[in-house]
This record gives C-alpha cells, structure tokens and sequence, in this order.
C-alpha cells in the first residue's frame, strides 16, 4: 500500500477526498453555512416594484 498524500487532480478523486470522515465534516459544516448565507442574501434582497398595468380587472355581476 503506497502512501499518496498528493492532491485529488480530477473531480472523482476530489469527492472520493471529500467523503473521508475528517474532510466530510468540514465540507458539510461549509455546505451549510453556503446555503444559509445564499438565504440570507435572498432574503435581504428588496423586491422589484411591479409595473402599473392599468385598471384592475372587471369581476364578474354577482346575481
């Protein structure tokens, strides 16, 4: 059995790195905080203001 600490050069060799169990707590630990702060972003984003169409649309006779 060879010793390779050299890095993953290709993406299967770089998720084969990811998934072992020290690196696997850092990616996940990463993996969240990236999704909380694209929500965060997202979420402190200010809507843009909806064109005026017109009128508002004729309903239709109650009867």
């Amino acid at each position: 059995m060879t010793n390779d600490n050299r890095p993953p050069r290709d993406l299967k060799g770089l998720l084969r790195w990811a998934i072992t169990p020290p690196q696997a707590w850092g990616v996940y630990l990463l993996a969240i905080i990236l999704v909380w702060l694209v929500s965060f972003y997202a979420g402190s984003l200010k809507p843009k203001k909806a064109p005026d169409g017109g009128p508002p649309a004729v309903t239709a006779p109650k009867g």
